[in-house]
């Protein structure tokens, strides 16, 4: 008797399971070309901080600016909801564990502030360097024009999981197509982990797309919800639908890896991927400069009925400038970002991002176990 299947299961792969293969020539680390572009800007350095209370505060935004990067200012969160931002991060840090999700709760139920949109765009901007803003789906249709108007460069739409086609009791519900057709700015939109989703949502006319539905070191929607695709077999399958939209139509959407990431070999795991660039939250926390002093959580954290976050602690590890650039003695690959993704490229013969899009990637559950016997056993 054949027994019928309900469905059929594929394997998915985080970056723990997969290696990249080295390639038949090598180049120098210095002669990589790790530019990242979206709309009319270019980044020297792939990585962008996430928008995060405890991330990215104007002034971080600014230093992250300043070293060739971009951080994304969430406008939605303490900075526009409380005029001295710095006193309820103090806080958020200083409550035991146990009272972390309800006071998050209370501290974000107060309301945005218009005005303080504004000024926090106009804090970066003074500084001369690109402002990026972070709203929700929910109200982007409110706070765009307001953020596009007080000189934001790029919006990103953000929520856990976003599509092209929402369905609701709305009547007039989010129109991605209008939303790039109206503002003055380049659209970034996530986030998603499929390939047809990636596909319909490049479609609207965004000039980003985010991947990654629960891999961040403070998101619990995997816990909570059950869903979210591992962070290589997500990037691959969305990079796919940058391939097959790039082919038809001629115009490049980046795909921006979002989350799961820990070590430079994660980032470069995510480039080989298919990835043009990483979205880096716990990493970033880890900057003195940060203003989370050590801690971070997530915009899911503080949902008044159902949180899928939480806060934890991940400590001041280095300045920012050592965390991205070095010189660093760890050993772990936490330090010096761009010297791991320029050594991982040069190993790889790619002397740019498209190139190291094409190195190959092997499945591997030992990688990081095979022969490493003394170094787990002193853990």
């Amino acid at each position: 008797m054949e027994v019928p299947h309900l469905k059929e299961l594929r394997r998915a792969y985080g970056f723990d399971e997969v290696a990249i293969v080295p390639g038949d020539v090598t180049v120098n680390p210095d002669q990589t070309d790790i530019n990242f572009s979206l709309g009319n800007f270019t980044f020297s350095i792939p990585f962008l901080a996430s928008s995060l209370d405890a991330v990215a505060s104007p002034k971080f935004a600014i230093c992250v600016g300043k070293m060739g990067g971009l951080a994304v200012l969430n406008l939605e969160g303490i900075y526009t909801r409380y005029d001295d931002p710095e006193a309820v991060i103090r806080s958020i840090v200083e409550v035991p564990q146990e009272q972390a999700t309800k006071l998050l709760q209370k501290v974000y139920s107060s309301p945005v502030k218009d005005n303080l949109i504004g000024e926090r765009i106009e804090e970066i901007k003074r500084a001369g360097v690109t402002c990026a803003v972070s709203i929700t789906p929910a109200n982007a249709k409110r706070l765009a024009p307001i953020a596009v108007e007080a000189g934001a460069d790029i919006l990103f739409i953000q929520s856990t999981v976003t599509t092209a086609r929402h369905l609701s009791k709305s009547t007039q519900g989010l129109d991605l197509s209008d939303i790039c057709k109206q503002v003055r700015a380049p659209v970034v939109v996530g986030n998603t982990v499929t390939y047809s989703a990636t596909l319909e949502l490049m479609e609207t006319g965004v000039q980003g797309v985010l991947v990654g539905v629960g891999p961040g070191a403070i998101c619990t929607t995997r816990e909570v919800e059950g869903i979210g695709v591992p962070q290589v077999t997500a990037t691959l399958d969305c990079a796919a639908a940058r391939e097959e939209y790039f082919h038809r139509t001629g115009r490049y959407v980046p795909i921006i890896t979002d989350g799961g990431m820990r070590t430079g070999g994660d980032i470069c795991k995510a480039i080989a991927s298919g990835a043009d660039a990483v979205m880096l939250g716990t990493t970033f926390a880890q900057a003195e400069e940060a203003p989370g002093m050590g801690y971070n959580w997530g915009m899911a954290s503080f949902h008044p009925a159902l949180p899928r976050g939480t806060r934890i602690n991940v400590g001041s590890k280095a300045p920012l400038n050592q965390l991205l650039f070095g010189p660093t003695s760890m050993t772990d690959g936490t330090q010096n970002l761009e010297g791991a993704l320029r050594a991982a490229m040069g190993m790889c013969g790619a002397f740019t991002i498209a190139d190291m899009q094409q190195a190959e990637l092997v499945m591997a559950p030992s990688i990081k176990t095979e022969g490493k016997y003394f170094q787990l056993a002193g853990r």
